[in-house]
């Protein structure tokens, strides 16, 4: 069987501060971890750890709890305050086995505790385990970092390489469509409707990377009514050519929310882009404001498919396919309606659906009203 003395590529190479105010400690701790290829970086007081561990940054660090003037639980909450070293592992090392001070090292940070007189296979194998989970921390970061840098290049050059690609095949559709060509005008059709799906779906899974990255909002007073028109305004061509009626009842006083217009535009485009996807051509869509005392909602109902139980529990997940399909061939990626929860979530509002097979659905967006 392998013993903690046997498998040293964890500890190999490591550097670990330690830190006590005795220093046979230090070198109890240094020879049971020094001998498989740690650096022991030592210190005898709370100052001096701090000090060394600006010029030497640790991969773990051992840390007293009882010591006099600055005790561990100073040092680790200071520790906890800098963003350099807050995701430091913190291992605490104490002779008395007190449970009121064993909480009191893990609620200032601390990742475990260990007490003297120390058992050196415990020893071992608890620096092991810490060192071993920093490692992985560190490799979902790095990962988290590549995947941030990816999508970068997604949202700067394959979104507007698509775009140029999109312009370029509506353009190409109409003189092929003014030259007769059937055969042609057909394999035109295909491409720009393959364009257009893969556009709206990157478009989207960037929108949806961004939400689960942590959007960082700037909330202000808007009118609920005004931005509602605009993104209303926006469709006004979509839906004459479709031959849906766009319906409005927009109170424009006391409608006053607040949201971030970014998202809320957002928001708002994709309810009302799926609004004019299911809806069937010759129907159409009604977009209210209903102020209240506590909010102000805003309902976007069509008259499509609707949606079935099994759909309104899937509808807010990530690519989800629900039973009801765009009824003009249009994309629909399976991810609008998450990133719309998300960023209403973001703003303090909620989200609902009403709906049944066969009678439409009806969207209701509500977010709170100015705080002042």
């Amino acid at each position: 069987m392998t013993t903690p003395t046997q498998s040293p590529s964890t500890l190999a190479r490591a550097r670990i501060l330690v830190v006590d105010d005795q220093p046979a400690n230090i070198q109890v701790v240094g020879l049971a971890l020094g001998k498989l290829g740690c650096e022991i970086i030592p210190a005898l007081d709370g100052p001096t750890a701090l000090k060394r561990l600006a010029a030497y940054p640790p991969d773990l660090i051992l840390l007293d709890l009882l010591m006099p003037e600055m005790d561990g639980c100073e040092v680790c909450r200071l520790l906890r305050e800098n963003p350099d070293w807050r995701e430091l592992p913190v291992i605490f090392l104490s002779a008395a086995d007190d449970k009121d001070l064993v909480v009191r090292a893990l609620e200032a940070g601390g990742v475990d505790y260990i007490t003297k007189p120390f058992n050196q296979a415990e020893l071992i194998l608890r620096v092991k385990t810490q060192l071993d989970l920093k490692r992985a921390r560190d490799r979902l970061k790095q990962l988290a970092e590549d995947k941030d840098e990816l999508l970068g290049i997604l949202a700067h050059d394959l979104k507007n390489h698509l775009g140029g690609m999109q312009m370029s095949s509506q353009l190409l559709d109409k003189r092929i469509r003014a030259l007769g060509d059937e055969r042609a005008a057909h394999l035109s059709e295909n491409i720009l409707n393959s364009g257009g799906q893969l556009l709206t779906f990157v478009k989207e899974f960037l929108a949806n990377a961004a939400a689960d990255h942590g959007l960082v909002l700037k909330p202000v007073t808007l009118n609920f009514s005004h931005a509602a028109a605009d993104a209303i305004q926006r469709y006004a061509e979509a839906a004459q050519c479709k031959q849906l009626v766009l319906d409005t009842k927009l109170p424009t006083e006391d409608a006053a929310v607040f949201a971030d217009a970014s998202a809320l535009d957002q928001v708002l485009d994709n309810l009302l882009s799926n609004a004019l996807k299911f809806s069937p051509p010759g129907g159409a869509i009604l977009v209210s404001i209903h102020p209240d005392e506590e909010g102000v909602e805003c309902r976007i109902r069509d008259n499509g498919p609707g949606f079935t139980a099994e759909d309104r529990v899937r509808m807010f997940r990530r690519y989800a396919r629900l039973s009801a399909r765009p009824t003009g061939g249009e994309p629909s990626s399976g991810l609008g309606l998450s990133i719309v929860l998300k960023l209403v979530q973001e703003m303090n509002g909620e989200l609902a659906c009403e709906s049944s097979p066969g009678r439409g659905a009806t969207f209701i967006v509500r977010l709170p009203r100015p705080t002042n």
